[in-house]
């Protein structure tokens, strides 16, 4: 990989207020350019605001055409690679909690997320692919929130190549603490065991639907060390320099780098 840098915003997504928070979203962006941001990664729905009930199906993009033309027009203008979720909604009437990545000089691609959490599960339909990006260097792929709980994506991910994996979250309740803390038992341990950088954030506050979530981010190293923090619960950027002597220092180490050594041949 090259050495990049990236930022993880933590964003207050009201529900169904599209055009405000694009609007608040081209903000940070414009801000992030100025801090010489290459890529720029926004919460989970992030676009349309977050819920797991029958709302969602009110709020959901079936047509998002308009939406991807000004993040990829503002992707194009800025030379900024740009993550950022929405709630899509397919020909089908099928509704899937979708991560779109727009990179200058390219089609706009996206994920969907994989493993749906059981409250979401009657509302949300899963997708089936695990998608890579590339940009300047840098290889990436995405988790949205409960996907990270899954062991086996990562190291997917890490066969696949990745350096780093972007896990966007709408997770509510609880402090920024506690969330952190939580965050902690897992998300650290899919940076170690893989030997990639993560880069986690949230949403913030209410969302006028009857939710609250603890604003945090944070970035590990690749050897699953906290590179940078943010847990203040106020909505901001969280800046991270990903130095490919961080990824060197564990990769060429024939004990820190625990992929090449996975048996595979075991039932």
């Amino acid at each position: 990989m090259d050495d990049i840098r990236v930022a993880a915003v933590i964003f207050n997504s009201p529900l169904g207020e599209v055009e405000n928070n694009l609007d608040r979203m081209e903000s940070h962006i414009l801000h992030a350019r100025h801090s010489d941001v290459s890529l720029i990664c926004f919460p989970e729905m992030a676009v349309t605001g977050y819920c797991s009930d029958e709302r969602i199906k009110n709020v959901a993009l079936e047509d998002a055409d308009g939406v991807i033309l000004r993040l990829q027009d503002l992707a194009e203008r800025e030379k900024i690679t740009i993550l950022t979720g929405l709630a899509e909604k397919d020909t089908q009437g099928n509704i899937y909690a979708s991560h779109f990545v727009f990179i200058p000089g390219k089609n706009p691609e996206k994920y969907r997320k994989i493993h749906v959490a059981p409250p979401e599960q009657t509302i949300f339909s899963p997708g089936n692919t695990i998608p890579i990006f590339k940009t300047q260097g840098f290889c990436f792929g995405i988790q949205l929130c409960y996907d990270a709980h899954f062991p086996f994506l990562s190291t997917r991910m890490a066969e696949k190549g990745v350096d780093a994996i972007f896990m966007p979250h709408a997770s509510p309740r609880g402090t920024s603490r506690e969330k952190f803390n939580s965050w902690m038992r897992h998300i650290t341990a899919r940076s170690y065991d893989n030997g990639v950088f993560v880069i986690a954030c949230n949403q913030c506050g209410k969302n006028k639907n009857g939710l609250s979530f603890p604003g945090l981010a944070f970035v590990t190293d690749p050897s699953g060390e906290i590179l940078a923090k943010d847990i203040s619960g106020n909505e901001g950027i969280l800046l991270a320099d990903l130095k490919k002597d961080a990824l060197d220092h564990v990769r060429d180490h024939r004990m820190r780098y625990f992929l090449p050594n996975t048996r595979r041949d075991l039932v």
